[in-house]
């Protein structure tokens, strides 16, 4: 096991171990744990992706993989309570023989270290329903709750159905399905029956059963006090979010696999993880008890979908967000770091380089290049990103409308529309890696530097490195447009950044001055051009969002009108 941080495990309180602290659900888990008085130990594949989040410094971070026995082993030792809010969906056709590789590890390093309570974040199953009819993703959840359940070790599977919070994948889905669609023809599955929760009313019921009786072991079921429709879900939620009524056609020949991408098109979620959610929705998931809710702490009621839903749109609207769907790592994207080291030196690493002097502080340029993305788009040839955006969710990528979670600041790991933050240095550096399909990984990194002459300079690298010949063939097929997209964009940040300098003489919006050309390199060796060279050294951690506990803190601004394992909360 390496460990990322010191953090609290020595402190007093019973210690927590967290999976999937990356993801939605686990993201929001730890700072609610925190507040509850647990210590708090994280395990996560890349443990640099939760560097910048406000609770790292409270928490211990370790690296390690569920699959794996040894690393698991390792972030047991001590602990009280164990949390599993992970799962496989959609890393390949053997996903449901993953999840129970991983649950079964978990379950028997959880015995050996002698923890005392195992909690499991799982899928509300249709009663009545044999199990070989379900989606794969409900019966595979199905399957890790029965395995964290045999044990040995005490356990609280909770199961939940559709999540409502501002970031969870079933929400979003909801709310750009309603606000997009004034008129809508639909599955049939809008009339089944659902009992979604408050996200909120989720963290509550999973801290509360870290402190069950050492005798409790079962499964939960956990929903709000509402049983609706999907029809009657959307009607309400376009009243609450002050949308005129709309008008809903059922068409019972829409297959799951079709509303997938139709969803996949109208809404940022990826046919990819649209497809489960759909197919969970073909059969009733009520509530068949609600004995958990004896054990929250509190008097407080669980919130109803019309409060649910004010407070989701609340947060949104006031970009006070600490995770959402997109937080957890895209199945089958690349994950590894942008290459550096001597190894990379005799492959093929495309570069594309552009530099600018900018009429404007650092300080206003890196407010620009910190605001990249969303809203605010791509700084050059719209219509170029949205055409790749689209093209990637035509193949099961994720396009371009993920948008951002905040709206001004960044932090490591957040997803950006199509890209992910590898790197970022407060007013220094910012790198992306590309998380849509291409036949190889991509990086794009844009630096805010001074020159000799104290002047403000803005650098910018794109970088490939191809996979096989089709990688080859894909570089320089695109690069003839490089120029356009990469020098266009190079060349709108300069100028945004000095339309809003406060005394820059390109205040009106004229241009910045250029003498840097911009260029697109062959494949890199050592010395030659086009080599990666000089990753930037981590720098000190972004400025925090403060979470809000009241609801599971946070929420995400919406996603841009422009330009191996995931966790639960994405249902």
């Amino acid at each position: 096991m390496s460990t990322a941080n010191g953090g609290n495990a020595d402190g007093p309180g019973p210690l927590c171990l967290v999976t999937g602290a990356t993801g939605y659900i686990g993201g929001r888990l730890v700072p609610e744990l925190l507040g509850a008085g647990f210590r708090v130990r994280a395990l996560a594949r890349s443990p640099g992706r939760l560097r910048d989040h406000p609770w790292a410094a409270r928490a211990e971070v370790v690296r390690g993989d569920v699959t794996d026995a040894a690393s698991v082993a390792a972030a047991m030792d001590g602990v009280d309570v164990a949390h599993y809010l992970v799962h496989a969906l959609n890393t390949g056709p053997g996903f449901e023989r993953t999840d129970r590789e991983a649950a079964r590890v978990f379950g028997e390093q959880a015995r050996a270290a002698g923890v005392r309570r195992l909690v499991y974040l799982g899928g509300l199953t249709p009663a009545g329903v044999p199990e070989r009819e379900l989606s794969p993703h409900l019966r595979s959840r199905a399957e890790v709750g029965r395995i964290l359940l045999d044990s040995g070790v005490p356990t609280a599977a909770l199961r939940a159905a559709v999540i409502i919070g501002s970031g969870s994948a079933s929400f979003e889905m909801l709310r750009y399905l309603t606000e997009r669609l004034p008129v809508m023809v639909t599955p049939s599955w809008v009339h089944t029956r659902i009992q979604p929760v408050a996200v909120r009313d989720v963290l509550r019921a999973l801290v509360a059963a870290g402190r069950l009786p050492a005798d409790v072991s079962r499964a939960f079921d956990l929903g709000g006090p509402e049983v609706l429709t999907y029809r009657e879900m959307m009607l309400r939620y376009a009243r609450v979010a002050g949308l005129p009524r709309r008008l809903i056609l059922p068409v019972p020949l829409l297959t799951p696999g079709l509303s997938s991408h139709w969803v996949g098109l109208v809404t940022p979620v990826p046919a990819g993880i649209a497809r489960p959610l759909t197919e969970s929705l073909r059969h009733e998931v009520v509530c068949r008890e609600h004995d958990i809710e004896r054990y929250l702490p509190g008097d407080d009621p669980l919130l109803g979908f019309d409060e649910a839903v004010r407070l989701a749109l609340r947060r949104i609207h006031q970009a006070e967000v600490a995770t959402r769907w997109s937080s957890a790592s895209v199945p089958g994207a690349p994950s590894d770091p942008l290459p550096t080291d001597p190894g990379w030196a005799g492959g093929s690493l495309y570069t594309d380089r552009r530099e600018r002097t900018v009429t404007a502080s650092r300080e206003t340029l890196w407010r620009v290049v910190e605001g990249i993305g969303g809203v605010h788009g791509w700084y050059s040839f719209p219509l170029a990103w949205n055409v790749r955006g689209l093209l990637d969710r035509l193949v099961g990528g994720v396009g371009l409308r993920r948008g951002r979670r905040d709206a001004a600041r960044l932090r490591v790991g957040d997803s950006l529309d199509f890209w992910r933050v590898e790197e970022l240095e407060p007013g220094r550096l910012l790198r992306l890696r590309a998380e849509m399909r291409l036949p190889g990984l991509a990086w794009l990194e844009m630096r805010v530097d001074a020159d000799g002459a104290g002047r403000t300079r803005y650098r910018q690298r794109a970088l490939f490195h191809p996979h096989g010949l089709l990688g080859h063939l894909y570089w320089w097929g695109v690069s003839p447009f490089h120029a356009l997209v990469f020098g266009g964009m190079a060349r709108n940040i300069a100028r945004a950044a000095a339309r809003t300098a406060p005394d820059g003489p390109y205040g009106r919006g004229g241009p910045s001055r250029s003498d840097g050309a911009g260029r697109s390199d062959g494949p890199g060796r050592p010395g030659g051009a086009g080599r990666a060279d000089g990753a930037g050294k981590p720098g000190g951690p972004a400025e925090p969002n403060t979470p809000d506990a009241s609801a599971g803190p946070g929420t995400p601004a919406g996603p841009g009108r422009r330009p191996r394992f995931r966790r639960p909360g994405t249902r």
